[in-house]
């Protein structure tokens, strides 16, 4: 999905055993009979059309079904909110990886996920434990996400709470208690491949019926969206997004589309390799059209000359549907053809603006590929879009249909030479979230400029574990010089963007040092609230982007922030804890981003005069020093071809941790030969995540992987003259 490269060089990404602390194997007993609904979450149709007229709660995922996350709130404004303090704080019981989160307050409740799918009942106003609910993911499962084992939170109806587990379950709990009331596997056969889907985004609900989608675009997966009766957990309908095997019946809602529509743009034996198009992220629903939207993510493989060429409908596109039956009314393909990873899954707003003289009822979308787009959300017919950041692969886009005019070097699959993208797979924006503000009518993005070298798999053949892209990441792997790190981190960078959608420009920008930052949301006090990879939370105004005040939290934050009232008092909240794609693949770019902080997964709440201290975080680790490095030259660069196959999207490009997951190169296991095999080749660690990789590499390869990584250990603690200082001892025992 959005794994990244930065400079004129790759950073190595490839799906290995993401070793995590996650709970033990065993899920709930469904309980089919649910219990009499409680007074609590009594979430409607009625209620979320009007979520404007109750300003205190934010009751779902985008806070009002057109998801423009911004608050009518205004107690805290640009001129008190100097005297914003902690109010309270909660340790999530969470794994210290990806806290995506976006609370939900409704009620006197908030309801808000970590890592792992747990789900957290708090009370808002001081964060009090009400109840805790732990799906039992499998730690083995972590191996089947491309980006990190998050969760971006609940949804909230009638008395109940949902959450889709990222092991593909959608459960239904009870608000009141947090017990389950309903379990149902979104995969219908989950065991038939078990590298594909999981579930990393919130569900939604739309006239009683839970949407949710599945990830997995990296891996054999065919994407899809489902509605589930949100009463019995009981599948309504199915919208397949890309064409599945000919001549087989799906019984889906999308079965004639794909036919009329989708399957000529395909060739070859496609669906083989599942196709990709997952729905992970966006979606939006508009009421008065009865129109439910929902975005779909990259082409699989990436290459889309493996593919076999062609448009690849549905994929990178935006689709309309009416949601009590998923039948399909349009769609728009931002990246025909897609072959970098760009997307089109990001946050979709909708809005009413006066264009040309005219109010239009308008859809918008900051996709990955980088430009920024203007569709109407009747017909799906294209408006304008324009580039909010650096753009190479497309010149324009057609001023009629919306049709990229693309450089044609940057089809690296069909030119068979490397091109440097911009953006990269993370894209000029990936699914943290935006936020439109009515009163300044500016939509704020946190837009990433950074780039990637694409280069194609020549060999490329399906693995059973790992991602099937058919890009090759080991030959754009980091190089190991300090200095060319240094000038690549000098063009990895990051902003918050306040892009005027009429205009299609920039109204002001936050540079940052760092791309990979957090989520926003604004407020009618004229603020707009971010937290940043370094681990600090700010507030802009909103009409001119000047900084007014901003707290040290200690931990790099990736997640949305939300803005809520409880008795007369508005508070501002937000999720911390470092992780995803980047953190977990980027290296020491990763690490150096968040500039070696701890990871304590918390949920933060500020209000004016709290009275709350924010704690001290723990001291750094100091790593022994690493075995003796006594391969030969030849044994370290299989060892390194192994390790970007098999191993570094979790632990790190060119085995340098990102500052999630463990160092390898700090490993107690790294001097014995014999315990390495019992944990690489035999999975003595499947139970928190680390799978065995005896199916896929033999041991004497994977010995060659524990002897680049001693090399590894070795030329960092060199460079950083000892693994007591600089860069080697900063990575050790994330």
């Amino acid at each position: 999905m959005y794994a990244t490269r930065v400079g004129a060089l790759s950073l190595a990404v490839l799906l290995v055993a993401c070793g995590s602390k996650g709970t033990a194997p065993g899920a709930a007993t469904p309980d089919t009979k649910a219990p009499a609904q409680a007074a609590k979450a009594a979430v409607s149709a009625a209620r979320l059309t009007a979520a404007d007229s109750e300003p205190g709660n934010w009751m779902s995922y985008g806070r009002t079904y057109d998801e423009q996350r911004f608050s009518p709130l205004k107690r805290i404004n640009a001129q008190n909110v100097s005297q914003l303090h902690l109010a309270w704080h909660y340790d999530l019981d969470a794994a210290h990886r990806a806290q995506e989160s976006t609370p939900i307050v409704v009620d006197g409740v908030m309801y808000v996920t970590s890592a792992w799918s747990k789900v957290f009942a708090l009370d808002p106003a001081t964060g009090k434990e009400l109840w805790v609910f732990d799906p039992a993911v499998p730690g083995a499962t972590g191996i089947k996400g491309c980006c990190d084992v998050a969760n971006r939170g609940v949804a909230v109806w009638d008395g109940r709470v949902y959450v889709g587990a990222f092991d593909g379950r959608l459960i239904a709990l009870d608000a009141t208690t947090g017990k389950e009331v309903w379990s149902v596997a979104t995969v219908d056969d989950p065991g038939a491949d078990p590298q594909s889907y999981t579930i990393t985004g919130a569900p939604r609900v739309v006239k009683g019926k839970v949407i949710i989608g599945n990830s997995g675009g990296e891996y054999k997966a065919r994407g899809y969206i489902t509605a589930y009766d949100a009463e019995t957990g009981k599948k309504v309908w199915r919208f397949y997004t890309v064409p599945g095997e000919p001549g087989k019946h799906d019984d889906a809602a999308s079965d004639d589309v794909l036919e009329s529509k989708a399957r000529s743009s395909w060739s070859g034996d496609f669906w083989k390799l599942g196709g990709g198009g997952t729905t992970w992220d966006g979606m939006a629903y508009d009421p008065q059209l009865n129109l439910l939207y929902f975005g779909t993510d990259n082409g699989e493989p990436w290459n889309h000359a493996v593919r076999g060429g062609g448009d690849n409908l549905f994929t990178a596109s935006i689709i309309a549907v009416r949601p009590d039956t998923g039948e399909y009314v349009w769609h728009f393909q931002n990246t025909p053809g897609e072959s970098w990873d760009y997307s089109a899954v990001q946050q979709l707003t909708l809005a009413d603006l006066m264009i040309d003289g005219k109010v239009r009822q308008v859809i918008m979308q900051a996709p990955k590929n980088g430009f920024f787009y203007l569709l109407d959300r009747v017909t799906g017919a294209f408006i304008s879009a324009q580039p909010y950041t650096q753009v190479n692969w497309a010149t324009g886009l057609d001023p009629k249909t919306g049709r990229p005019v693309e450089d044609r070097r940057a089809r690296y699959g069909e030119t068979g030479k490397p091109w440097v993208a911009m953006p990269g797979p993370s894209g000029g924006h990936a699914w943290q979230a935006m936020s439109y503000d009515p009163l300044t009518h500016l939509v704020y993005i946190p837009a990433i400029d950074a780039s990637f070298a694409f280069i194609g798999d020549k060999s490329f053949k399906p693995k059973s574990m790992g991602w099937n892209t058919a890009v090759d990441f080991n030959a754009g792997s980091l190089p190991e010089d300090p200095k060319v790190i240094a000038q690549i981190q000098m063009n990895l960078k990051g902003r918050l963007l306040a892009w005027d959608p009429v205009v299609q420009k920039a109204s002001w920008a936050v540079p940052y040092d760092t791309s990979w930052n957090g989520g926003v949301v604004s407020t009618a006090g004229n603020l707009v609230f971010q937290g940043t990879a370094m681990g600090q939370f700010a507030a802009f105004q909103a009409d001119d982007g000047k900084r007014l005040w901003s707290v040290e939290t200690h931990t790099g934050i990736v997640a949305p922030p939300v803005t809520y009232e409880v008795n007369g008092e508005q508070y501002v909240v937000v999720e911390v804890g470092w992780g995803g794609a980047f953190a977990l693949a980027a290296g020491q770019l990763a690490h150096d981003a968040q500039a070696n902080q701890g990871n304590i997964p918390r949920v933060l709440a500020f209000k004016l005069n709290g009275t709350d201290t924010m704690p001290e975080p723990p001291p750094p680790s100091v790593p022994a020093p690493p075995p003796a490095s006594k391969a030969s030259a030849k044994v370290v660069a299989e060892g390194k071809l192994h390790y970007h196959t098999f191993c570094s999207m979790c632990h790190g490009d060119s085995a340098f941790s990102g500052g999630v997951l463990p160092d390898l190169r700090y490993s107690a296991a790294l001097g014995d030969p014999n315990a390495w095999q019992a944990i690489v080749h035999d999975g003595a660690r499947s139970a928190t995540g680390m799978v065995a990789f005896g199916s896929q590499m033999s041991k004497d390869e994977i010995e060659t992987i524990r002897q680049y990584v001693i090399y590894r250990a070795n030329q960092t603690a060199q460079q950083a003259q000892g693994p007591a200082g600089g860069s080697g001892a900063a990575a050790a025992g994330k």
